[in-house]
């Protein structure tokens, strides 16, 4: 039995060859179908954001153009007065951190049996509350005694007497004798309501500017 291949053209597997092809190009053909959705995709993107860019200068020049014209109607004294309120609505804010309350109980606890609180004016200044206090003593070292009260609670600085002269006591209308005066004097302080009790001042006296 002859077991020779006698033909010329020898056999091959040509469809696994074809199969391996097909694959190839399917892969081929989606790898460019998926570049080219990107493709197609970044350039949409890019076309849009270059639209909204347009769109945002346009806008900003026209707002500088607003404001170029804004500018030059506004009046300066409107601006001064504008300001003004400001300053006057910032002192109502810090007004209303202003503890009466506490102010009168540290002159409850200050205030010496001989001398008489007759007004207080607070006064909002950048570095805090400036009081101006006027007070009835039986004589000057009653007054010092206050001051000196105050000062020691550390809340109470730059003590100073204003004004200060004798008068007849209430419910005289004409002093007699020396006994029947007394002292009236207007203290001005800076008030620091945050600060507690600080340690004890020196004596104070009653000073003039």
């Amino acid at each position: 039995m002859i077991r020779t291949n006698l033909s010329t053209r020898p056999f091959y597997n040509e469809r696994s060859v074809q199969l391996i092809l097909l694959a190839i190009a399917v892969v081929v053909v989606a790898f460019t179908a998926f570049n080219a959705s990107r493709v197609l995709r970044y350039s949409r993107s890019d076309t849009r954001l270059a639209t909204q860019a347009s769109r945002d200068e346009a806008r900003a020049a026209d707002l500088r153009t607003q404001a170029a014209r804004l500018r030059a109607t506004v009046d300066p004294r409107q601006i001064d007065f504008a300001s003004a309120d400001a300053r006057e609505a910032n002192d109502l804010i810090e007004r209303r951190t202003f503890s009466w309350t506490d102010l009168f109980n540290r002159f409850e606890t200050t205030l010496p049996d001989d001398v008489r609180i007759t007004a207080v004016r607070p006064k909002v200044e950048k570095e805090g509350f400036v009081l101006t206090i006027s007070v009835v003593a039986r004589s000057v070292d009653n007054a010092n005694e206050f001051m000196e009260n105050l000062e020691q609670t550390g809340a109470f600085r730059d003590l100073l007497s204003v004004e200060d002269r004798m008068v007849c006591r209430e419910g005289l209308a004409q002093c007699e004798n020396p006994q029947d005066q007394q002292l009236s004097s207007t203290l001005q302080a800076l008030y620091l309501p945050e600060v507690g009790h600080a340690a004890g001042a020196g004596r104070v006296g009653i000073r003039r500017r």
